[in-house]
């Protein structure tokens, strides 16, 4: 069997000038990155604008598990199906860290037969925008140290600066630094700390602004630290929006690519959903609805992270409305939620099946809370039975749920073909009702609760003492009807990776909560998940190569 990227790199990639004029893009609207790649022009947003948005149908999973689940490969391959149909369709994704390229997770560019091209400068440096928003976000933190050395006109108390650089790598050892030591030329000595680039406000930022001035709004808005009369001091105090922004000019414009079967692909920002909110740009987004009569998306990790926030975050702060969801499961995975280990996940056990489905039960149920049609599909393995596929449709027709299977990492846009017709059949059948979880109204202690409650399955949340006052703080600030961002492990439904399946008699502890004033949403922080995550004993680098001809090898 071939490899994802021995099959990327056998492919017979037309130029994007091709993929564009399926959406009716003319070549003067693309910013070439070779034959390949192009940003979209911000011309074209007026030339669209006034269009009637086509269908937004979000792709989402039951928690990650190692038996593997591809919600991206569903997205690719239900993009290229809708292609066969003879409809208008572009897929809207997100773009890859580096840090799981190089860690343990690999890319994210889809799989098999159902991929996003170049899959090896997709899952790297792409277009350039992880680094220009690197660039931007750690531009703030020199500023900041740097008007602190420079005499602190603002005040600024160092024991309160909340701003942190970042790097697009894994790196546990830059959690925690000591910044400024040496002479006193070398600046004030202080605690210092990083994230992933994908956890930076600044990604947040430039994934929900809408342009320009928008960016520069947010940009400014940002609150990088606290005085000492406990005010906030913010970008624009430093006088730093500006510089940032054009930082960011061209990492604003949308990305155009295709997948195997040349289908469309928009892919824009990269937030993870587990220490962010999960979803593509606005602007990609909203620029698919008006190119394409379909546009597939997804939202990271399971459907309590991605899609909890692409529905409560999102879809809020940019009048967006889902008119379908897609919920992807495997049979391996929902053995693997059900107690069978890795190494048996091949074997038919329907006991197993019952006792794991309860993960894919609540998942259902979440999502109808928030009035959105949805169609469950398995994403299709070799070693799934008749009978384990019969039990999983008969489960999720009994809960309301259309069912499909799909065969899109083995036979792309062709293994999709039955799923799409469904999703088809439930836009025609079913009305999206679609609304919040919760209104903007509701103090953040009761937001976060009622996640954790309706989401989760939690019986309760528990605040450390720092959150709580956090938290109060905010609301006097003015951002209590900011809606929340929950950081948390993606493994479980609780706060706690080793409880799968649907965990009852749990309580979430948020240990720590912020404003991201700019990006407009509170995050709390759970159990132990970080902002900086650390590679592996064995991380995929080790694996990845390149020869003389420039050939990649490794990638996954």
């Amino acid at each position: 069997m071939k490899t994802d990227i021995q099959i990327a790199q056998e492919a017979k990639m037309v130029h994007i000038n091709e993929v564009a004029a399926k959406l009716q893009v003319d070549a003067d609207d693309l910013e070439l990155y070779g034959k390949h790649k192009a940003k979209l022009s911000n011309e074209l947003w007026e030339k669209v604008k006034d269009r009637k948005d086509g269908k937004l149908i979000l792709v989402t999973a039951i928690n990650p598990t190692p038996a593997g689940e591809g919600k991206t490969t569903i997205t690719v391959g239900l993009g290229q199906a809708f292609g066969k149909l003879d409809k208008k369709a572009v897929i809207a994704l997100r773009e890859p860290s580096l840090g799981p390229c190089f860690g343990i997770k690999g890319g994210a560019a889809g799989g098999g037969y159902s991929q996003v091209v170049p899959m090896e400068d997709l899952n790297l440096h792409f277009t350039g925008d992880f680094h220009a928003i690197t660039s931007a976000n750690n531009l703030l933190a020199a500023l900041l140290d740097n008007h602190i050395h420079q005499g602190n006109a603002l005040r600024i108390d160092t024991r309160q600066v909340v701003w942190k650089r970042c790097v697009d790598i894994n790196d546990r050892v830059l959690r925690n630094v000591v910044v400024g030591l040496g002479n006193k030329m070398d600046g004030v000595v202080r605690e210092d700390h990083f994230v992933i680039t994908v956890a930076s406000e600044i990604m947040a930022v430039l994934c929900l602004a809408d342009d320009m001035d928008d960016l520069k709004k947010r940009l400014g808005e940002i609150i990088v630290a606290y005085n000492f009369d406990g005010e906030p001091v913010t970008a624009a105090d430093l006088n730093a929006t500006g510089a940032m922004a054009a930082l960011l000019k061209d990492a604003m414009k949308p990305n155009l690519v295709q997948t195997l079967e040349h289908t469309p692909a928009i892919i824009h920002g990269g937030p993870f959903a587990n220490i962010a909110h999960g979803c593509n740009s606005v602007r990609a987004t909203k620029l698919g609805l008006k190119l394409a009569d379909i546009v597939v998306t997804e939202a990271g990790f399971g459907a309590d992270l991605g899609a909890e926030k692409f529905l409560n975050i999102k879809c809020r702060k940019a009048g967006l409305k889902p008119d379908a969801v897609v919920l992807v499961a495997t049979v391996r995975a929902l053995k693997y939620n059900g107690g069978v280990p890795k190494a048996e996940l091949g074997e038919e056990n329907l006991e197993a099946l019952s006792k794991g489905i309860v993960n894919l039960e609540k998942h259902i149920e979440n999502l109808q809370k928030f009035g959105v049609p949805i169609v469950v599909t398995l994403n299709s393995f070799i070693t799934d039975t008749a009978a384990e596929n019969e039990f999983i449709r008969k489960f999720c027709e009994d809960r309301g749920c259309d069912f499909a299977l799909a065969e899109v990492w083995e036979k792309g846009g062709n293994g999709g073909i039955a799923l799409a017709e469904k999703v088809l059949e439930t836009l025609a059948n079913k009305e999206s009702h679609f609304k919040p979880l919760y209104e903007d109204s509701l103090p953040l202690k009761k937001k976060i609760e009622m996640i954790a409650k309706e989401i989760y399955g939690a019986d309760g949340v528990d605040f450390d003492p720092a959150a709580a006052k956090s938290l109060k703080k905010m609301e006097e600030m003015g951002f209590g009807k900011f809606p929340v961002c929950m950081a948390k492990n993606q493994y479980s439904l609780s706060d706690n990776a080793s409880l799968l399946g649907r965990p009852q008699g749990f309580r979430v502890h948020v240990r720590e909560a912020y404003v991201s004033a700019g990006a407009g949403f509170v995050v709390a922080l759970t159990g132990a998940v970080m902002t900086m995550p650390g590679l592996p004993k064995n991380p995929a680098a080790n694996c990845i190569d390149i020869n003389d001809e420039g050939m990649i090898t490794g990638l996954f």
